[in-house]
């Protein structure tokens, strides 16, 4: 499960974030694009836009839930 603890700096302030232990798999950057973005230099994805609807906030439900390493939580501040 995601440490709000380890969260990636990078992740914009909101209820969804990245922590570290995202192994760089795209399947939150493929499920919510627009949402999920990738650290070029750090090799892992972060939330970059918190969602705004409720298709963006299903996506990044079923984002979180298809994370295989439990690396996106959503008890963010």
């Amino acid at each position: 499960m995601a440490d709000a603890a380890n969260k990636y700096s990078d992740n914009i302030t909101g209820k969804f974030y990245v922590d570290d232990q995202c192994i760089d798999c795209d399947l939150c950057r493929e499920t919510a694009p627009a949402n999920f973005k990738r650290n070029d230099d750090g090799g892992h994805s972060y939330v970059y836009k918190q969602p705004e609807s409720p298709e963006e906030e299903a996506l990044c439900e079923e984002a979180m839930n298809g994370c295989p390493v439990e690396a996106i939580g959503s008890d963010g501040e």
